[in-house]
C-alpha cells in the first residue's frame, strides 16, 4: 500500500470548476495515451503514484481508453486497490462515453442504454461504486439531447456519478444542453474540450451561439473548462523540430498525424518554441502556461510517460507570468494548423 507524500497539498495550485462548489488542480493526469496494456504496468504505477504525491488528485479517464478498450479503467483499478484505496476520497475520477467501445448498436453515441451500460462497467473495471465526474463524451445527432442528458441524470441520481459533464460540444449544442439539463433539474458542471496554440477553437465565435465563443458560453454558465491535448497530441514538446523520431507517436500512427507536420505548422512551432527559450521555458512548459491564462480554465489535462516528464510539465507552473508582449508574440504563431481531431464527430456539428 502507498504512503503519501504528506507535503502533497503544498505546492500545486487549484482552482474552482465554475460557480459549482469542485476544485480541480490546476494540472490534470490524464489517461488517454501511456496506458494501455502495451505500457508497462510499473512505470504506469509510478506516474500514478508520483502525480498524487505531487498534488494532482484528478485523474482522468473515458470507456474506450487503452489499447484495447477498457485497459486504462483496469490499469488504474489495480492501482487504486494495491495503493490508493485509503485516499479514495482524496481523489476525483473522471470517465466518459460517447465513442466507440463495443460491437453492434448499443456501444457508441448518447443512448440512455450505452451510457448507463458504459458506466456500470467502468465501475466495475475501477473497482469503485461511483465515479466524482461523468461525461458525454461526444454530442450525438442521432440521439435527442433530452435522452443523453436523462442518462446523466440518472447517474446522478443513482450514486453513480457525483458531477456529470459534456466534452467536446461547440458552442451551440453547449447552449443547447445547458437549457435541456435545466428543463431536466439537472447541473453540468464541466466541459472538456480540445485546446492548445495549435486548435484555438473555444476561442472562436460561433454564429449559432449569437457569435459567442464555447469560451464565452462556459464562462457565462458557470461551468468550469477542462481542457484537453494542451501539448497539441506532442507537436508543441519540441520532440518533431527536426522530424519525425523513431518510435514516437507520429511514426506510430495514431492521434498525431504525419499530414500535421507540415513546414508551415513546424515554422509556427519553431517561433514558439524560441519564444519560450526566451522565457526560459521548454516549448510545452509555454504551452501549458498558455493553456492556463483564460481564468475561465479550470484545468489542463496532462498525459506522462515517465515521472521527469511529469515533473517537468508540473514546473510549467512556477514559470515567470504571460506578459502582453509575450501574448502578442505568441498570437503570430499561435494560430490553426488543422489538428482538431473530434471536430468533424462533435465541434463541428
Amino acid at each position: 500500500m502507498h504512503v503519501a507524500d504528506p507535503q502533497r497539498y503544498g505546492a500545486l495550485p487549484f482552482r474552482r470548476a465554475g460557480r459549482s462548489g469542485l476544485d480541480l488542480p490546476a494540472i490534470s493526469l490524464g489517461l488517454w495515451q501511456n496506458f494501455g496494456d502495451a505500457d508497462p504496468h510499473e512505470r504506469r504505477r509510478d506516474v500514478v503514484l508520483h502525480a498524487f504525491d505531487r498534488g494532482i488528485t484528478h485523474l482522468d479517464l473515458a470507456n474506450n481508453y487503452g489499447p484495447p478498450p477498457g485497459a486504462a479503467e483496469e490499469a488504474l483499478g489495480r492501482i487504486l486497490a494495491r495503493d490508493l484505496r485509503p485516499y479514495r476520497d482524496e481523489l476525483l475520477l473522471s470517465t466518459k462515453a460517447g465513442y466507440d467501445m463495443w460491437p453492434g448498436p448499443y456501444g457508441s453515441g448518447g443512448s440512455r442504454k450505452y451510457l448507463l451500460a458504459s458506466l456500470d462497467q467502468s465501475l466495475a473495471r475501477l473497482g469503485t461504486d461511483h465515479v466524482d465526474l461523468f461525461y458525454s463524451h461526444r454530442f450525438d445527432p442521432t440521439t435527442p439531447l433530452e435522452e443523453t442528458l436523462g442518462a446523466l441524470r440518472t447517474a446522478v441520481d443513482s450514486g453513480r456519478a457525483r458531477y456529470v459533464g459534456i466534452s467536446s460540444y461547440s458552442a451551440h449544442r453547449t447552449q443547447q444542453a445547458l437549457a435541456v439539463a435545466a428543463d431536466l433539474g439537472l447541473t453540468l458542471t464541466v466541459h472538456q474540450p480540445a485546446y492548445s496554440m495549435l486548435n484555438r477553437w473555444i476561442e472562436r465565435p460561433d454564429p449559432m451561439a449569437g457569435d459567442r465563443s464555447l469560451l464565452d458560453v462556459v464562462g457565462g454558465a458557470g461551468l468550469g473548462a477542462v481542457v484537453f491535448s494542451p501539448l497539441a497530441q506532442g507537436m508543441l514538446t519540441g520532440r518533431y523540430l527536426d522530424g519525425i523520431p523513431a518510435g514516437s507517436r507520429a511514426a506510430r500512427g495514431g492521434s498525431l498525424r504525419r499530414e500535421f507536420l507540415t513546414e508551415e505548422n513546424l515554422a509556427h512551432v519553431r517561433a514558439l518554441a524560441a519564444i519560450a527559450a526566451d522565457r526560459g521555458q521548454t516549448l510545452a512548459q509555454l504551452a501549458i502556461a498558455w493553456a492556463l491564462r483564460d481564468p475561465r480554465v479550470t484545468s489542463v489535462l496532462l498525459g506522462a510517460s515517465s515521472v521527469g516528464q511529469l515533473d517537468e510539465n508540473l514546473a510549467a507552473l512556477d514559470g515567470p507570468a504571460l506578459t502582453a508582449p509575450d501574448l502578442d508574440r505568441i498570437d503570430e504563431h499561435a494560430v490553426e494548423a488543422g489538428v482538431n481531431l473530434w471536430a468533424a464527430r462533435s465541434s463541428d456539428l
